[in-house]
């Protein structure tokens, strides 16, 4: 991200379980309507999210599964485990109108701008003097 993201990743967070954890990937984009967040999340059933919004921070975690195996594993690279990331927002965010949705693998997160936030057309009045 740049020093100019409308949302930054929260230092902060400590891991305060044992265990294997996981970092989604995540794209962010800024509309003069929106940020809109896309988190890479294969493998991960959508019941096993959970995100919230709270004092200007967008939390996301949850739990990949073990997949059900039909026969003997030669080669794995799937990991099992929670994963967890948290976004300080920078702009003023309308929270009973955030919304998600999960399509093939990816967590998709409306975070809608509070009217006070959206860019404004200011209008030029002409004078003919």
């Amino acid at each position: 991200m740049t020093e100019n993201a409308t949302l930054a990743k929260n230092q902060g967070a400590e891991a305060t379980r044992n265990g294997q954890f996981f970092t989604p990937r995540v794209d962010i984009v800024e509309t003069e309507t929106e940020l809109l967040l896309y988190a890479d999340m294969p493998g991960v059933d959508p019941n096993n999210i959970d995100l919230h919004y709270e004092r200007g921070e967008l939390v996301l975690r949850g739990r990949v599964s073990a997949r059900e195996m039909k026969g003997p594993l030669i080669f794995n690279e799937f990991e099992t485990g929670d994963f967890y990331r948290v976004f300080q927002v920078q702009e003023s965010i309308d929270a009973s109108k955030i919304q998600a949705e999960f399509k093939n693998g990816v967590l998709t997160v409306h975070l809608p701008k509070q009217e006070s936030a959206k860019p404004k057309q200011v209008p030029i009045r002409v004078n003919s003097n």
